[in-house]
């Protein structure tokens, strides 16, 4: 059996050192085992980080370190040195790691106090930072051979746990995210207790590289993105548009059939109106705000904020009249587009954006129907998943410390989304203070065809917006009730989507989705009439296609219709133009064939009529 590393208690996880030094019972812990669980790489990955900064230590004596947490996948240090760092380094301090890592040094911990810290890192200006973020009187130490660092742990017992690192690549951050304070170096990297599961993650990874949405998009000509015109906001290609337009399509008509009623609000609103919701006090700092004087005569202009989110507009629209008990539930949905400010280090293709378009939907219920509504949307949720081929777990986040309103609200609402996901059976997480800062919510996060996990949808139970908006419908007794607000994204945002889309599939979309249904390459000049006369009969439906006609060659047009990624390249000569047929090279199927031009329209019809 393999050793034990820690425990975890209500939640938490604590290492062996902190247990005996609190003297923390565990008769009732789970005990955290050394393997590749979630549980375990965080122990491993954190005693990682203080593996590199003690390798870097020897390397560069003058280094000084400021934080080195655990992040999906991996981790990182921030740190400074006189002599620069760079990825071309990483492979001696690596080096370095592995043969501290076999000296096996005890992991020790111990507590001073928060002056004697200060004075024992007198001469480190980044400790004493450190220093400024703790309110603890006294901190704790972790020490392994001559390194050690201020750290609230948890960790390893012994390096000899660490064998299996990898640094993946060194880069700037500013000190403590603060663009106003010095740039540190950070490194990062990735740690597992298997050599095999390193293996494994670093061929994910390889692969990762290769399904890149960035060079696809860029390849295939979908979207760019132009730092003269708005940095983090996506300009779509005309084939790119197309793909978007088609996803947009397929979720229209599966919202339509689910009883949703189309509804768009404005993308300005008045200030007062995020100061009532409490984005404005919660949320401003990720909010675009100006000024408008309506009229000449206006002494001073009013401000307004760009909507973050869709939800007020929707609850203006469900407060506009008088509502009845029996026009419950009522679900609204808007393919709303929001900007959110995002600083730019973050920013990252179609996945993190400062201007994105929500699959968003607003559903008004009695608190009765709550149970019933989030398990409709769980069903949604499934068929969508089910037609990409995704599979996907589900998380519960619970109130944050920067929240609003009452503790029997919020306790109220995470019962609900709890009832609903255990009475259809489903398992799933349980994610502390990870909620919305006016409501719980169940994340749904997928897995893509190379093992990756993607955060997408959310359904969040609200008792606040409608309490501060003051809506409310009329029940069976002709009394005024309250309605609960479930506020719901099922693929999170169509730039989000689209870019794990692109990574899942690498480029190849399937028929439904796909921006260019096949590509015709007539053998020379006198077949194109044909070509385009079957382009004609597929744009009837709206299924567009290509033609690559031309003074290339057949073959260099062949490899380059090939290079487009569409399911279907079909090659007209002679032959199919005198037979009424076409000649079909089939990505998908890795198949050559001949059909019936007919045929051919029909299956691409067909497989471009799919439905949610």
């Amino acid at each position: 059996m393999a050793d034990i590393i820690g425990y975890k208690i209500n939640g938490n996880i604590y290492d062996l050192q902190t247990i005996k030094a609190k003297n923390i019972d565990t008769a009732n812990a789970t005990p955290i085992y050394f393997e590749d669980s979630e549980d375990a790489l965080k122990l491993i990955r954190h005693s990682a980080a203080h593996l590199m900064a003690q390798a870097i230590k020897e390397l560069y004596p003058d280094a000084k370190f400021y934080v080195g947490p655990v992040i999906e996948n991996g981790f990182y240090y921030d740190l400074k040195t006189s002599t620069p760092i760079s990825d071309k380094d990483l492979k001696a301090i690596e080096k370095k790691m592995k043969s501290l890592a076999k000296k096996k040094f005890e992991i020790t911990r111990y507590e001073i106090s928060k002056n004697e810290a200060r004075e024992k890192f007198k001469e480190d200006e980044l400790k004493q930072a450190v220093l400024d973020m703790i309110e603890d009187e006294k901190v704790s130490i972790y020490r392994q051979g001559d390194f050690e660092d201020l750290c609230r742990g948890p960790h390893v017992p012994n390096t000899k746990y660490l064998q299996n690192v990898k640094l993946q690549k060194v880069a700037g951050a500013y000190l403590g995210g603060d663009s106003s304070k010095e740039m540190l170096t950070r490194i990062y990297g990735t740690a597992f207790a298997s050599k095999d599961a390193l293996a494994k993650y670093l061929k994910m990874l390889e692969e990762a590289l290769k399904r890149d949405h960035r060079k696809i998009g860029k390849e295939l000509e979908l979207w760019l993105f132009d730092e003269d015109v708005a940095p983090g906001m996506p300009i779509w290609l005309p084939k790119g548009a197309m793909l978007r337009s088609n996803l947009e399509k397929l979720l229209f008509s599966a919202h339509i059939r689910r009883y949703y009623e189309p509804v768009r609000g404005p993308e300005l609103l008045k200030s007062e109106m995020w100061k009532i919701s409490g984005h404005y006090y919660n949320y401003k700092e990720n909010m675009y705000f100006t000024q408008i004087a309506h009229d000449e005569e206006d002494k001073e202009a009013q401000e307004y904020g760009i909507k973050p989110m869709n939800c007020l507009a929707h609850v203006k629209i469900f407060g506009h009249k008088t509502r009845s008990y029996k026009e419950l539930p009522l679900r609204l949905f808007e393919f709303g587009t929001v900007h959110r400010h995002e600083k730019s280090g973050v920013l990252h293709g179609l996945l993190r954006v400062r201007e994105f378009t929500q699959d968003d939907a607003h559903i008004f219920c009695r608190p009765d129907q709550i149970e019933e509504e989030v398990i409709k949307v769980l069903d949604f949720v499934d068929s969508i998943m089910q037609r990409f081929g995704f599979k996907y777990e589900m998380e519960i986040s619970t109130r944050p410390e920067k929240s609003i309103g009452s503790d029997e609200i919020w306790e109220k609402a995470t019962s609900a989304l709890k009832a609903a996901l255990d009475g259809l059976g489903r398992k799933y997480g349980i994610d502390e203070g990870g909620g919305a800062f006016y409501g719980p919510k169940i994340d749904i996060k997928i897995t893509d065809a190379i093992g990756r996990k993607w955060q997408c949808g959310t359904i969040q139970v609200d008792f606040n917006l409608p309490e501060r908006f003051d809506i409310s419908y009329v029940d069976e007794n002709n009394e005024r009730k309250r309605p609960v607000m479930i506020h719901r994204a099922i693929i999170g945002s169509f730039e989000r989507f689209i870019a794990i889309l692109t990574e899942h599939y690498a480029g190849e979309f399937p028929t439904f989705i796909a921006p260019i249904k096949a590509i015709f390459v007539p053998i020379n000049e006198k077949h194109t009439d044909y070509a385009k006369e079957i382009q004609k009969e597929l744009l009837e439906y709206d299924l567009k296609t290509e033609i690559f006609a031309g003074n290339d060659s057949l073959n260099k047009r062949i490899r380059n219709a090939e290079k487009q990624k569409v399911g279907y390249v079909v090659i007209i000569g002679d032959e199919e133009v005198e037979s009424g047929t076409v000649a079909i090279r089939d990505r998908r199927k890795r198949e050559q064939y001949k059909m019936k031009k007919g045929e051919f329209v029909e299956m691409i019809k067909k497989l471009s009529e799919v439905k949610l």
